[in-house]
């Protein structure tokens, strides 16, 4: 089986979700209270910094963005968790596709930013108050979610949420000399994303407000849109999905103790 297709769109996939987690932490940082919706490593840090400073307001909502965040993951290792009681065969099938639980992970964060999207638009991008903990709760808890089914959807080498342990894998195999750069490809283009992503949105922030929830919303439904052009199931279709290799590997992301296991 020719695997290239797959792995060429698993490459555009794992761009377009970090497309997606670099405007969402623009969006969170300048307009939901100066804190991340996917990097809680710094989170944590500011998290410390508003304790050190006394701040209640910067420690409610670094509080708020990593309660959502760590939701949004249970809530997705849950879907996976009854999907496979349900199907425990999963994990010997084709390649080309994904379990079933990632699918349904990515419907879940689709829900959420359709949610944050109307939430920002009817509060004229200026959320305030219990509003504004409300949406910041939604994005991370859709990050959450994002880096879970990541995880499972066999990413190698990259993660869309947490990128410092990519950006060390890629150098460290560029410092390397007359070696490959294995996946050097993905880890570049997942950076560019990252950067391409809070450059837009921040320009959005400054020109269109408004506008500025539907670059996360965009790259999700590019991501899904691509996925069954590849091959996925729509859920309830009553296909079997199936994890190995590929788009459908449980072991490739490094979310689960790969190279950005460690990051931040």
């Amino acid at each position: 089986m020719n695997t290239r297709p797959i792995q060429q769109a698993l490459t555009l996939i794992a761009i377009a979700l970090t497309f997606a987690s670099g405007a969402a932490d623009v969006a969170s940082f300048t307009r939901l209270g100066d804190v991340f919706t996917s990097v809680m490593t710094g989170n944590i840090v500011l998290w410390g910094l508003a304790a050190a400073r006394g701040s209640l307001t910067l420690f409610g909502h670094t509080a708020v963005s990593i309660a959502g965040y760590i939701a949004g993951v249970a809530g997705a290792t849950w879907i996976a968790h009854g999907l496979r009681a349900v199907s425990p065969g999963q994990g010997q099938g084709q390649a080309a596709v994904p379990p079933e639980h990632v699918i349904r992970a990515l419907l879940a964060e689709l829900a959420l930013l359709a949610g944050f999207t109307a939430g920002w638009m009817v509060c004229g991008a200026s959320p305030a108050g219990w509003v504004q903990f409300c949406l910041l709760a939604a994005l991370a808890a859709a990050m959450g979610v994002q880096s879970c089914a990541v995880r499972d959807m066999g990413l190698a080498e990259v993660s869309t949420t947490y990128l410092t342990g990519t950006l060390t894998g890629l150098v460290a195999s560029l410092a390397r000399p007359g070696q490959d750069t294995p996946h050097g490809l993905r880890r570049s283009g997942v950076l560019i994303g990252l950067a391409a992503g809070a450059s837009l949105c921040g320009l959005l922030v400054a020109i269109a407000a408004d506008l500025v929830p539907l670059l996360p919303l965009g790259a999700l439904v590019f991501t899904l849109g691509l996925g069954w052009r590849s091959g996925w199931p729509r859920p309830g279709s009553g296909r079997a999905a199936a994890s190995g290799p590929g788009i459908g590997g449980a072991g490739g992301g490094d979310g689960g103790g790969g190279a950005d296991g460690t990051g931040g």
